[in-house]
C-alpha cells in the first residue's frame, strides 16, 4: 500500500496536487455564458494546484474497478471535470489547465485530455441547445 501511494504522490504529472502550492476541497464558481446567459458551474475541486503557468484540478472517484480508459469514464464524470476546467479557464485567465482523475481502487491516475474534455463540452452544449436554436 506504501508504494501505491508514493507512486500516486511521485507520479510526474500529478505530483503537484500535492504539493506545497496545491489545496484540497477548493470551491469555485464561474459563469460560462457560452452555455446559456444564465449559466454558472459551482463546484468543490478535491486538488487544485497553482502554478504561474498551469492549474492542475485533480478529482478523486471510488469506482470498482476503475475505468481503464477515457472512453469508459461515466459521463457525469466527464461532464463534472469539463464544467471545472472550463470554469477554471474563467477564474484563472492565460494559465494551461490540466484535469485528472484519481480512482482511489488502486490507486490509478487518469489524465484526461483535452480532446476528450473538448468533446465533452461540446455534448454538453447540444444537450443545452440540442435545437441549436441558441436558447
Amino acid at each position: 500500500m506504501t508504494a501505491e501511494i508514493l507512486a500516486v504522490l511521485d507520479d510526474p504529472v500529478f505530483a503537484p496536487a500535492f504539493g506545497p502550492q496545491s489545496r484540497s476541497e477548493v470551491a469555485i464558481v464561474a459563469d460560462l455564458p457560452e452555455l446559456g446567459a444564465a449559466a454558472r458551474v459551482n463546484g468543490r475541486i478535491d486538488r487544485l494546484s497553482l502554478s504561474e503557468e498551469e492549474i492542475l484540478i485533480v478529482d478523486f472517484k471510488t469506482n470498482r474497478p476503475p475505468p481503464k480508459s477515457e472512453a469508459e469514464v461515466p459521463t457525469l464524470y466527464a461532464t463534472q471535470m469539463s464544467l471545472y476546467r472550463a470554469a477554471a479557464a474563467k477564474v484563472f485567465p492565460n494559465r494551461r489547465i490540466v484535469c485528472g482523475l484519481l480512482w482511489t481502487d488502486g490507486p490509478t491516475l487518469m489524465r484526461l485530455s483535452d480532446v476528450f474534455l473538448d468533446r465533452q463540452m461540446r455534448q454538453i452544449r447540444a444537450r443545452l441547445d440540442p435545437e441549436g436554436a441558441r436558447s
